[in-house]
């Protein structure tokens, strides 16, 4: 595997956290072989919630991969791990050589274009322990990404590219919600794989 650009932003956030970004770990061509391969390979389904009582159908598919047949829980849903594919065990060897961390599973997710996103939210489920750290790799359609403390309200963004890597780390969870906003502008696809360690 051919590695681009592993020299990470300095943490991202101003306090309360650290998230540090690698603009391109993979080259252009092989983020887009990547993206294409995933998007062949990767059982899609779309992806549930339940939202103030009511159950919401997305148009965003969503996946969850992991080294055993995990169970995870969020928005009232829960998945099964399915088994790593071949690519996916090559991406998260690379997320571990970069970051430093052992992952077992991953949630992927599909957004066919800009009019799909992702509402103000923190990865602070039980089942992945106090601080944890999460890996999210973005292939396709760049989007922006966006950060907001939860007590005084501010707000750090950047946009996510092709082939980058996005490292949530320490306290970010707990001080931080993050989004993926819509964009109507925005008319190709883009997969976001998140690799996270699941605990007992």
């Amino acid at each position: 595997m051919d590695l681009f650009s592993t020299e990470a932003i300095i943490n991202l956030l101003p306090y309360d956290g650290v998230v540090n970004y690698y603009r391109q770990v993979l080259k252009q061509k092989e983020a887009t072989h990547y993206m294409n391969t995933l998007l062949h390979t990767i059982e899609w389904k779309n992806d549930e919630a339940v939202i103030l009582g009511r159950h919401i159908i997305t148009k965003r598919k969503a996946a969850w991969y992991g080294d055993s047949a995990y169970s995870y829980t969020y928005s009232n849903i829960t998945k099964q791990a399915l088994a790593w594919t071949k690519e996916l065990l090559e991406l998260k060897q690379l997320v571990e050589k970069i970051t430093g961390t052992t992952y077992n599973s991953c949630l992927l997710n599909l957004y066919h274009d800009g009019e799909e996103g992702m509402a103000w939210h923190s990865d602070d489920e039980k089942s992945l322990g106090k601080d944890a750290t999460i890996a999210s790799f973005s292939f396709g359609a760049e989007r922006k990404f966006a950060f907001k403390h939860k007590k005084n309200q501010q707000v750090v963004s950047l946009v996510l590219e092709n082939g980058s890597l996005l490292v949530m780390r320490e306290t970010t969870q707990t001080h931080w919600l993050h989004r993926l906003p819509k964009s109507t502008k925005i008319k190709h696809p883009r997969i976001n794989l998140t690799f996270r360690t699941m605990v007992n």
